[in-house]
């Protein structure tokens, strides 16, 4: 099933996710259809606010076919040198901005066989990590960009929002 992606100016995206309780059928299915959803929009993440599900949860792939579903994520930086990488959303759809994160990180989460793992990370996934693991803080990469390529969105950033809000009260 492909999940409609909540898109800048939602609530849900802004809320801190809460921890998953227990893995059952329903987070497993929840997962799947995400990795699903993500591969049908193009993306590499996608953390679970971003279906409008407040869960501490998410899924990536870097391009390189390995899926990984995160559950309960906890990361650590490794290091205080911070990597510059462009970013993008599917929440936020057609900005781009650079992103200063730390260059390697530990991540700690649970697997959806209920198991622990421990992964240290650099490059592509470290950074995928870290931007999946603020949407269940309610940050937003373009939260974290220089105040200079703030404004220079801002009003890109404000019609999104309108846009949201409008479409949002139609559904309801």
């Amino acid at each position: 099933m492909i999940y409609e992606i909540k898109k800048y100016g939602s609530d849900v995206l802004r809320d801190k996710a809460k921890d998953v309780e227990k893995i059952d059928d329903e987070i497993k299915e929840i997962l799947d259809n995400m990795v699903e959803t993500m591969y049908e929009t193009k993306g590499v993440g996608l953390a679970a606010p971003q279906v409008g599900i407040g869960k501490r949860m998410f899924v990536c792939d870097k391009g390189d076919g390995v899926v990984r579903k995160v559950i309960n994520p906890k990361i650590t930086p490794l290091t205080d040198d911070l990597a510059e990488c462009e970013e993008g959303c599917l929440s936020v759809p057609g900005i781009y901005k650079k992103v200063r994160r730390p260059e390697k990180i530990k991540i700690e989460y649970t697997n959806i066989d209920g198991e622990s793992v421990v992964e240290e990370l650099d490059d592509f996934l470290a950074i995928i990590m870290q931007h999946e693991n603020d949407h269940l803080d309610g940050v937003l990469f373009v939260d974290r960009v220089s105040p200079i390529a703030k404004r220079m969105i801002s009003r890109k950033l404000q019609a999104m929002k309108r846009e949201t809000r409008k479409t949002e009260q139609v559904e309801e």
